[in-house]
């Protein structure tokens, strides 16, 4: 009963009885029967006494929760039959093939678990460039307790990261088989372990991602991983030279090819995971080794110079 309803109550008690036009902002009286047309003079209303009124009611409320009741009995007669023919159908099967995890806290969760049941072996591909020390730090323990039991890590990073020092320390703490390389490019965010299941984004900004344990696309994630794996340059434990032919590195040869796709510099700094001024250095460099005093002219000269002929 709102408040304007129980003051006008109040005072119909009070009174004996109120204007029908009273009730106008408080119809609510008239619904639950706590006032009524008074049958001497309709233009008047008179209240239940309350002792009346609140069995009422109270007989009302249990009537609505007595027929709410009768529905969830049948809602659950008819589920039973169809919740015990699921039961035969996923009996067996430990964790769905694809679930959807949103929110960082919860692939976390999810990853970290994954890691403490595996007993072999997890690829990680880290898109975009060297991870921050707070990520690599909260990381450590659970790598370093995984390699403690004997399991391999493999991952893949871009060649931006070869040069980050917080990057080289974190696996120089870290005991046991580990083996890190990188590539100009590389695919989104993936983690891969024992073959089984695999972690990917379902979203841009990485907080929605898929918990596969699909057998065809765990394969599919696991295959493409590897050969990655064998096109890459190895970092760590072990770091070998990027090679640079006729004064051209490995990433300005990368930067050439972005440039004859017509990428602007931050489209390519965001696909070589560097920042942009890094990216236009080495944009500058490039134009200075084929002697190019334009964008235009660089793009004919890269065509020109066969650099783009060389194997990767």
């Amino acid at each position: 009963m709102c408040e304007a309803g129980s003051t006008l109550y109040a005072r119909a008690l009070r009174e004996g009885r109120v204007q029908h036009q009273d009730a106008d902002d408080a119809p609510c009286l008239i619904d639950f029967g706590l006032l009524h047309p008074d049958i001497d003079d309709m233009a008047w209303l008179r209240p239940t006494a309350p002792a009346v009124a609140l069995p009422q009611l109270l007989r009302g409320i249990e009537d609505h929760i007595a027929r709410h009741r009768e529905r969830e009995e049948k809602l659950t007669a008819m589920f039973e039959p169809l919740m015990a023919l699921d039961a035969r159908q996923t009996s067996g099967t430990e964790a769905p093939e694809i679930t959807v995890l949103d929110g960082f806290e919860r692939i976390n969760t999810a990853i970290t678990q994954a890691m403490t049941d595996a007993r072999h072996e997890v690829l990680t591909v880290q898109p975009g460039g060297a991870r921050s020390p707070e990520i690599l730090a909260d990381a450590l323990p659970r790598e370093q307790e995984f390699l403690s039991r004997g399991c391999r890590m493999r991952t893949l990073y871009q060649h931006t990261t070869r040069h980050s020092l917080p990057a080289l320390a974190h696996y120089e703490q870290l005991d046991g088989d580990v083996e890190v390389r990188t590539l100009n490019e590389v695919t989104e965010r993936m983690v891969v372990l024992d073959h089984a299941v695999a972690f990917i984004p379902a979203s841009k900004d990485r907080t929605v991602a898929l918990e596969v344990r699909q057998p065809a696309i765990v394969d599919y994630l696991f295959t493409t991983f590897e050969r990655l794996w064998h096109l890459a340059t190895p970092m760590f434990p072990q770091a070998a030279q990027l090679p640079a032919e006729n004064g051209v590195t490995t990433r300005q040869r990368a930067i050439a090819e972005l440039l004859i796709e017509g990428l602007t510099d931050t489209e390519i700094a965001a696909r070589l995971g560097m920042n942009v001024r890094t990216a236009r250095e080495h944009i500058a460099k490039l134009a200075a080794i084929l002697g190019s005093n334009s964008r235009a002219q660089l793009g004919y000269l890269i065509g020109q110079s066969g650099v783009l002929d060389q194997n990767h």
